[in-house]
């Protein structure tokens, strides 16, 4: 249905999510704390909500804020880690010189580029880094760096409601994007692919982006993952690149791949408040 409305001229790209539910029996602390030894990633972070809590293993920094500086570093494009440093390097290789992978990082760093430039000075948004390998416990990533400087005036709060929600897990363009994206996803995101850090006093201020993030509540878990689609994606290998995706939580609950789909849990928390 997305590829008819790329084809339709609706959008170029919209990232599509499923959600997984598993019975864990345990809180969320100490699922988060075996999450960390089995799949660590830079910007991963826990909150207490009341009686659900939220565990995340991000590998993607959505805004790094220091003074008028600003940095947000979208990923796109995904291959598991190879059982040798060969197939490693293969799968790595692979993804480098993947012109379908490339073109969506691409498109969705023009599309940071333009959320940036609404609020830093004119001339200052750069692309330092495009579509760099960087490689984490159970996938590989092309990750692109973005930045800018602030115009007199904007405050890290305005740069936020500029940027949010980040382009890598909408689309672009981001409003039909999304539009699409609660049309034809079955249940609601709740805080996934939303953010979590601080914005500081001191102008500085830092954020990731909710992915590879559950939300655990009652011995529960629900987490979920997703992929780009562009007008040329074939539906299993995307299918396949969201359970490359979701075997960190797989290794922390102690479950194969061959355990997808995940036994049902009950609803999750409405989290639309």
């Amino acid at each position: 249905k997305i590829i008819d409305y790329i084809w339709q001229g609706d959008i170029y790209q919209a990232n599509l999510t499923h959600r997984l539910a598993a019975k864990i029996g345990i809180d969320g602390w100490s699922l988060f704390q075996r999450l960390l030894t089995v799949s660590p990633a830079p910007f991963s972070g826990f909150m207490q909500c009341g009686g659900f809590q939220i565990a995340s293993s991000s590998p993607e920094q959505f805004l790094r804020m220091s003074g008028d500086c600003v940095i947000t570093r979208p990923i796109k494009g995904t291959r598991p880690r190879g059982t040798s440093p060969d197939l490693d390097a293969r799968l790595g290789y692979e993804l480098q010189t993947s012109a379908k992978d490339r073109a969506e990082l691409v498109m969705i760093t023009d599309l940071l580029r333009n959320d940036l430039g609404r609020f830093c000075e004119y001339g200052s948004v750069n692309v330092p880094d495009l579509a760099k390998l960087e490689r984490f416990a159970q996938v590989q990533h092309l990750v692109s760096t973005v930045s800018g400087r602030f115009r007199p005036g904007v405050t890290h709060l305005h740069a936020l409601a500029s940027c949010f929600p980040g382009g890598s897990i909408t689309g672009a363009p981001k409003i039909r994007a999304m539009e699409i994206i609660d049309e034809l996803e079955p249940v609601v995101r709740g805080a996934y692919t939303g953010c979590l850090g601080y914005l500081g006093f001191n102008r500085e201020s830092q954020l990731n982006i909710l992915i590879r993030t559950a939300v655990c509540c009652g011995g529960n878990a629900w987490f979920h993952v997703g992929a780009g689609i562009v007008a040329d994606s074939n539906p299993v290998a995307e299918y396949n690149e969201t359970l490359n995706k979701a075997a960190g939580w797989l290794a922390a609950l102690n479950l194969p791949t061959s355990a997808l789909p995940l036994c049902p849990a009950p609803e999750s928390p409405n989290l639309r408040t």
